[in-house]
């Protein structure tokens, strides 16, 4: 059989609260781990701006829109908040193709995530049912060039592989 191998882009990005809290009782979600953290993300969900990309990417190929979309019912409408369940809704959507590798870029000031990238990676991974080796996770402040840089929240960018029959 041959195979296509197709290239899609997701983004998503989220503002922090200006509530502050205790980050060792509270946390934010990345990639379905809970990094913790003084402020939580400003969004109807739990705001995983990691798992939100990586849908967006999975969207860029199936065609079908899940954030804004099928999210909002689950969420709004059911009151599921949790970020997986939409990425699950979206990869419902792939058929016989399978997602081979997906390589991330988040940009920001804080939380500091060098310490929690392994675990993010497993997670994700997981998530996906890919090797943890097919999870690329690179962080940035992008020298405070723009808000997410200046720690006013998260912006991610994900690039996924997908491998198609044709």
């Amino acid at each position: 059989m041959e195979y296509a191998y197709i290239s899609t882009i997701g983004q998503d990005s989220h503002r922090f609260t200006e509530d502050v809290c205790d980050p060792s009782e509270n946390g934010i979600m990345l990639g379905g781990y809970k990094v913790p953290h003084d402020r939580q993300f400003l969004a109807n969900s739990d705001g995983d701006v990691i798992l939100h990309a990586i849908t967006n990417a999975v969207s860029g190929y199936t065609g079908v829109n899940i954030l804004g979309g099928a999210a909002d019912k689950l969420c709004l409408e059911q009151g599921i908040m949790d970020s997986k369940v939409y990425l699950e809704e979206g990869l419902k959507y792939l058929g016989d193709a399978s997602i081979v590798h997906v390589s991330l870029t988040v940009e920001c000031l804080r939380p500091k995530l060098k310490e929690h990238i392994p675990a993010i990676k497993e997670s994700v991974a997981k998530i996906l049912k890919i090797d943890p080796s097919h999870v690329g996770l690179t962080a940035t402040t992008g020298e405070g060039l723009t808000g997410f840089g200046r720690g006013e929240g998260i912006q991610v960018f994900a690039i996924m592989t997908i491998k198609a029959p044709v």
